[in-house]
């Protein structure tokens, strides 16, 4: 993912701390200027290069460490709140009736934002509508309107219709019953002087409640001038920063949003639909500095899980705790896993797994895993219902059979079996756990052997 240079050479530059009590100006002068060139490399601005990196030495050098706090940890907690200090806080977005106005140069992921945005706002029981002005791009109607099809939201727009302006106005008139208007707006290669009259003589017509910029995250340096002109013209709240799941260095749109003096509203990790999240600044800078975001976590599984009992209503999460464990129960659960995004997303997001473990793994390896959920699952489309429901059954003849029928070989399918029976103990751990107060006893065991492994012992911020 786009930043992960970055996050994975700040926590470089920590780690030379590791075994250190004690701090000197020298340890601080050397960590200061790895985390200025990694924040230069990552294309943040030089400006705020210099000005983040003399907070953190001017605070490491005259703030006292808490008592028997490593060296290491106290460094990273102030590396981590200067972060977040930057970013400011997450754009206003009250889940109310309002218009929002999208902004930004061609090719910036305007029209997939304003279906993922409308998703999004969708499952916070709101009815949205995007509506489509751009009259000057080829095809920017019909992927519009094929982006809110998948979004399941309403949609307006003219492709006969060359006046921009016109189809805001009859856009509105005609979604007038929807809660959330999103205004998609044309682009250019270069910020034009008919664009940007054109953006204002919409945003007159609207009267938006919010404005957002949308960025590339691989806009880099030239982010800071783009910005500037997008604010002088109509005035931005904040900022969407698209294409998070790319190569990207990201640091030209951390530096667009200290420019407008506005925030992060959205960013986008991918290219479904559902692939969006609300830019919240402590989890974002924490799973940057590899210490996870069980915020954003838990609504990924919440939605997942949601999104998984949908597709099979007669299937019930809960169930698995209750009854037999069986190999349709494992299937569910690899959808749900599936549901939430790729594997290296989320493993970012689970303290003690982001960040260093993952830097260590090699660069296919959540490729590999994701690769092997997929093998799994078609051999158990292979099985037949009674198989899957008494996996134990199943002998040499019947893996012969499901490895033909699932053009796999027998190897995997023993692998899946294997994998199935370590998942059963698991579950019969927590079957027999019994009251809730055990629960949530070993809950809690379970969060203080691995939860705040990646926190270097200093516990939530």
């Amino acid at each position: 993912m786009v930043l992960d240079d970055l996050g994975s050479s700040l926590r470089g530059t920590l780690d030379k701390l590791r075994g250190k009590s004690r701090i000197s100006e020298e340890d601080i002068e050397e960590i200061v200027k790895e985390i200025q060139r990694s924040l230069l490399s990552a294309d943040v601005d030089v400006s705020l290069v210099m000005e983040l990196s003399d907070n953190i030495k001017e605070r490491a050098l005259e703030e006292e460490p808490p008592a028997g706090t490593p060296a290491r940890d106290f460094v990273l907690r102030i590396v981590y709140e200067e972060l977040v200090a930057l970013i400011g806080e997450s754009t206003e977005l009250p889940l109310e009736e309002q218009t929002i106005l999208l902004a930004g140069l061609q090719g910036s992921g305007k029209t997939t934002s304003a279906a993922k945005m409308a998703w999004w706002f969708s499952t916070k029981g709101l009815r949205p509508a995007v509506i489509q002005t751009d009259t000057f791009r080829p095809g920017a109607y019909e992927q519009a309107q094929e982006m809110a099809g998948r979004a399941e939201v309403d949609y307006y727009g003219n492709p006969d219709s060359e006046d921009p302006v016109e189809i805001a106005r009859k856009g509105l008139e005609a979604t007038s019953e929807a809660d959330v208007h999103i205004v998609d707006t044309a682009g250019r290669h270069a910020l034009e002087e008919d664009l940007i009259d054109e953006i204002e003589q919409i945003e007159d017509v609207v009267e938006p409640d919010t404005s957002l910029l949308v960025l590339d995250a691989a806009i880099g340096q030239g982010a800071k001038e783009q910005a500037q002109q997008f604010d002088e013209s109509i005035g931005i709240d904040g900022v969407v920063i698209t294409k998070l799941d790319g190569t990207a260095k990201g640091g030209g749109a951390l530096t667009a949003v200290d420019q407008t003096d506005s925030s992060i509203a959205f960013l986008g990790t991918g290219e479904e639909v559902q692939d969006i999240e609300r830019f919240e600044p402590d989890g974002f800078i924490s799973r940057l500095l590899g210490m996870g975001d069980l915020g954003q976590l838990a609504e990924r599984v919440e939605r997942a899980m949601e999104q998984t009992q949908v597709e099979d209503d007669d299937w019930e999460p809960e169930d698995m705790l209750s009854g037999q464990f069986t190999l349709n129960d494992m299937q569910k659960q690899m959808e749900a896993m599936n549901n939430m995004g790729p594997l290296d997303q989320v493993m970012d997001m689970i303290p003690g797994f982001g960040g260093g473990i993952k830097d260590q793994l090699p660069d296919d390896a959540m490729d590999v895993t994701q690769e092997r959920m997929r093998t799994f699952s078609v051999i158990m489309d292979s099985m037949t219902d009674a198989e899957k429901e008494y996996p134990k059954a199943i002998g040499a003849s019947q893996i012969e059979r499901i490895a033909r029928g699932s053009g796999t070989s027998e190897e995997k399918v023993r692998e899946l079996l294997q994998q199935y029976k370590m998942m059963e103990k698991t579950i019969k751990q927590f079957q027999g756990m019994g009251s809730e107060k055990e629960m949530q006893r070993m809950m809690k065991q379970m969060q203080q052997q691995g939860g705040g492994g990646g926190m270097g012992g200093m516990g939530p911020f």
